[in-house]
């Protein structure tokens, strides 16, 4: 920790919304690099990502959490405990959603949610840049009659609309505090942490509706390389069943060279380091229902 500033605003920020909102997409726009995986997928993120934000006037730390959604296995459990355990544990809390969406369960069970904390309330309305500005006002109505929102903040993540306006609100709103992480900190997870949900994502995006939720990746060794500046990774991609293991590899082995080869170019650029990836497909029959596999995996509370 750092030695805190006359008038330096520091805290912990929970973004907390339905699937697919945008919010590991604001993450990384905030960030200003990708620490965060993104899909248009549902329910990507599985762990609680910490990322910092880092500004003259104050230092905010992000929390993304998994999108809330009705749980069907022992990983769904632990994603919506870990999305709704840390309304509690902040100083603000950002209620995301998307302005292209109508209102549904999801969102009625957050603002319930929300009812039992005292921690101020952003309401975040992403993608305005895909609607017209006269549509936001019956949707603010319609969230503001539901619960007393501290600031209503329209935003697009993805083109960066307003969203320093946003990271005002946010500092105005945090206690006096220190500096918790270095100015050029992003991110508190380990690097093969990220390493891993970079693989993960490309995964995702390349098998399409093929494959489900039911991968996981683990770094077996992440170690400088024979060749000098070069840095040598070896994942394990671990899915539930053996027609999954046959799409993730695919035909002469053409998804999975084509996983790595998008992988090592994002993991590059995070490291600053010429890479050698080397990737495995093993079948881990129902892991997601199995507590060891999941605490293996780091899907488990730090209790």
């Amino acid at each position: 920790m750092l030695e805190q500033k006359k008038g330096y605003r520091s805290g912990f920020v929970s973004i907390i919304g339905r699937p697919n909102v945008g919010k590991s997409t604001l993450i990384n726009h905030v960030i200003g690099q990708k620490i965060a995986i993104m899909s248009d997928k549902p329910q990507t993120t599985r762990n609680k990502i910490q990322g910092v934000y880092t500004s003259d006037t104050g230092q905010i730390v992000f929390i993304d959490t998994p999108g809330i959604h009705k749980p069907k296995t022992k990983l769904g459990d632990f994603m919506v405990n870990s999305a709704t355990g840390t309304l509690k544990e902040v100083d603000v809390v950002l209620f995301l959603i998307d302005v292209t969406e109508k209102l549904g369960p999801g969102d009625t069970f957050i603002i319930e949610q929300l009812k039992e904390v005292k921690t101020p309330v952003l309401l975040v309305l992403n993608k305005i840049d895909q609607v017209h500005p006269h549509d936001l006002l019956p949707v603010i109505e319609q969230y503001s009659n539901m619960y007393t929102f501290a600031e209503v903040v329209p935003i697009s993540a993805l083109q960066g609309n307003n969203v320093n306006t946003l990271l005002e609100q946010i500092i105005q709103r945090l206690p006096e505090g220190p500096q918790y992480y270095p100015a050029d900190q992003v991110t508190d997870h380990p690097e093969r942490f990220v390493v891993a949900e970079l693989i993960r994502e490309k995964i995702l995006f390349l098998t399409r509706e093929e494959v489900p939720h039911s991968i996981a990746v683990e770094i077996e060794q992440m170690k400088p390389g024979e060749r000098e500046d070069t840095i040598y990774i070896s994942a394990v991609v671990y899915t539930e069943r053996d027609s999954q293991k046959k799409i993730i590899i695919g035909k002469n082995g053409s998804v999975l060279k084509e996983v790595g080869k998008r992988a090592r170019h994002d993991i590059e650029r995070l490291l600053g380091n010429r890479v050698y990836l080397e990737l495995w497909v093993k079948v881990k029959k129902d892991w997601r229902n199995r507590q060891h596999y999941l605490k293996n995996f780091g899907y488990h509370d730090d209790e």
